[in-house]
């Protein structure tokens, strides 16, 4: 009889169409995953490149590489199809939003990393785009659901207490980043 050893790649592949459902037990993002059981998952579409992501990212207590590498490669900016490492923490932050409304729904992501060209070329289109933007530090993102209005969305991510969230309700987005906690209306 052979053992048989499971792999986080097993793991990941066990637990991947799997949806945990557990109640929040903290106020901050990062404390309602860890009360959320040893799973985090992400859902994502982009209307821009037609990619779609549903993947388990973490598992007990660690990041799965092999999936950073899809979210980093999958937030890409899509204009110049530049990668940049996403900070986890952006991540986990939309996770722990998402997992608060209560959706399957994935989101639709508006923009994840941004080059500084592309960020320079927005910026010179809308007022709302940060000359510094922590999109450009792979730290930030712009997501929207349909099921969801953007004062859901930003109630939600206001509820994790960490990083800061933006509502742009003209553009029918929330910005969520992983860098000091504020909130602003776009």
């Amino acid at each position: 009889m052979s053992m048989m050893t499971t792999s986080r790649r097993g793991l990941l592949a066990a637990f991947a169409s799997t949806m945990v459902v557990a109640a929040p037990t903290m106020s901050n993002a990062f404390g309602l995953l860890r009360g959320a059981g040893d799973i985090r998952q992400i859902r994502m579409y982009s209307g821009r490149t037609g990619e779609s992501l549903d993947m388990i990212y973490w598992i007990e207590g660690n990041y799965i590489p092999e999936a950073l590498k899809e979210i980093n490669s999958f937030m890409r900016d899509w204009r110049t199809d530049q990668v940049k490492v996403i900070d986890p923490r952006t991540i986990d932050i939309a996770a722990a939003s998402h997992r608060l409304m209560d959706t399957r729904e994935p989101y639709m992501l508006l923009s994840g990393y941004r080059s500084p060209a592309t960020n320079a070329m927005l910026r010179s289109r809308s007022r709302g785009v940060a000359k510094n933007s922590l999109h450009m530090q792979g730290m930030a993102a712009d997501l929207r659901l349909k099921s969801r209005s953007v004062p859901q969305i930003y109630s939600a991510a206001m509820a994790c207490h960490a990083g800061g969230v933006g509502r742009y309700m003209r553009s029918n987005f929330v910005h969520m980043d992983c860098g000091a906690v504020r909130s602003w209306n776009g």
